[in-house]
């Protein structure tokens, strides 16, 4: 249910925020240049120049809802890249009302007004995300069936419109996908329209290729496709490194990066990239926080583990472990069970059975994640190695 109603919103997002629309209801270039340098802002991780920037649209153009609602979205980058810090959520809850209900007096007077629809909708599209985030599904999922009509609403308006094609090409991909790799959404998705997997692939890389101002959404949303969903990882960095070259401040890209490394076996790559991630967490640059370094230690660990290098690789993961029991408030996190299951696999090959049979008892004790119940316990009957 969570990733279904992600997959609806983002699509909204991307949509209702396509910059050809705007410059479409306002022909300035002052405002065409503003949007796009608070929206570059906000990729590069620069929240309170992107905050100055959408302020000014704001103060130029203050019947427009496009910088109230651009606004929102640097909250909602905070929040992105910093989770668990919530106090960024009643700043930016405020924001999306307030949009919604300045296009709802526009749409009072006018139903068909263009503008009012986009924003409307995107606003609605990211209430639903907070909900959904807060675990509120039935108005996350009434949140999402308001949003769909405009979505083929707003499709019809201009079909061949290469920014409009990214949300269609998002909702066509996990409206097909979703259903079928989490079948409990199933009852939901008969709800919503059907989608296409091949069309939305086809779709999100024609905008990523011609897409005047979403290109950027558009490569993001396809690197996470093929990253998660097609497991096609040659695919997916090269996306991470075509984003992280024109957004280098972005954490989220760079780590994309290193994910896309280890999963294709680049050890002294990924090496690199992980290293270079803990000196900008040690710098305290923005995004990269104590979350980002618990990460970057538990890859660095299975760098130094595929060299043999197994001291280096315990100290690692033990300095995942230990970040983890500051940042994990709700339990431990996949990267603390499986930096622990991975302790125990190295001390299987250091011949320290006690010591291996300690780790993978504690590792049953905890939440399963990706299959560390069903590994601990196969190593608890035969060493790993062995």
């Amino acid at each position: 249910m969570k990733l279904w109603l992600h997959s609806l919103s983002v699509a909204l997002l991307i949509l209702l925020s396509s910059q050809s629309g705007l410059s479409q209801w306002i022909d300035d270039p002052q405002y065409d240049r503003l949007v796009k340098q608070g929206v570059a802002e906000i990729y590069n991780l620069e929240f309170d120049s992107a905050d100055r920037t959408f302020r000014e649209v704001v103060n130029r153009w203050p019947s427009h809802p496009s910088g109230y609602f651009f606004r929102a979205m640097v909250d909602w980058w905070r929040i992105t890249i910093e989770p668990e810090n919530r106090s960024f959520e009643a700043a930016f809850s405020n924001k999306l009302e307030h949009v919604i209900e300045m296009c709802d007096r526009k749409l009072d007077s006018n139903p068909d007004d263009v503008t009012s629809l986009f924003f409307k909708g995107g606003a609605i599209g990211f209430r639903g995300r907070r909900r959904m985030t807060h675990e509120e599904w039935l108005t996350a999922a009434n949140d999402g069936r308001i949003a769909i009509p405009i979505v083929q609403h707003l499709f019809q308006l201009d079909p061949s419109n290469y920014d409009v094609l990214l949300g269609i090409g998002i909702y066509n991909y996990y409206a097909e996908v979703l259903p079928r790799e989490y079948p409990l959404i199933k009852p939901i998705a008969i709800l919503f329209p059907k989608g296409n997997r091949a069309l939305g692939i086809a779709q999100l890389m024609i905008a990523s290729e011609k897409a005047k101002y979403a290109w950027a959404e558009a490569t993001y949303f396809l690197l996470q496709i093929y990253y998660g969903y097609e497991k096609d990882y040659a695919k997916a960095l090269g996306l991470a490194e075509k984003l992280s070259r024109s957004y280098p401040r972005n954490s989220v890209f760079r780590r994309f990066i290193g994910r896309c490394d280890i999963s294709l076996s680049r050890w002294t790559e990924s090496q690199q990239v992980w290293s270079g991630i803990i000196a900008r967490c040690d710098r305290s640059e923005t995004g990269y926080s104590a979350h980002v370094k618990r990460e970057a230690l538990y890859y660095l660990g299975l760098c130094a583990m595929s060299w043999g290098q197994l001291k280096e690789a315990l100290r690692y993961y033990y300095a995942c472990d230990e970040l983890s029991r500051s940042t994990d408030q709700h339990g431990p996190s996949p990267f603390m069970v499986m930096a622990n299951l991975k302790i125990g696999m190295v001390y299987d090959l250091q011949n320290r059975r006690d010591l291996a049979l300690e780790q993978y008892r504690k590792v049953t004790d905890w939440r399963d994640f990706h299959g560390s119940h069903r590994e601990a316990e196969k190593y608890i009957e035969r060493p790993y190695g062995k």
